[in-house]
């Protein structure tokens, strides 16, 4: 599983170890969903921080 992270338009690094925890995760909340199944390509997540609620 190759993970990227990127904040602002900058690239995260992570190591071997770290990318494999963020994708477990992310693949497990994914698989848990019902209309998803194992046969999954690829995951895109967008996230945009609520300016007024910090």
């Amino acid at each position: 599983m190759k993970i990227e992270l990127l904040v602002d338009g900058r690239k995260v690094p992570m190591n071997e170890f770290v990318q494999k925890i963020v994708g477990n995760v992310i693949q497990a909340i994914v698989e848990t969903l019902h209309t998803i199944d194992g046969g999954w390509k690829e995951i895109s997540i967008h996230i945009e921080k609520d300016e007024g609620k910090e």
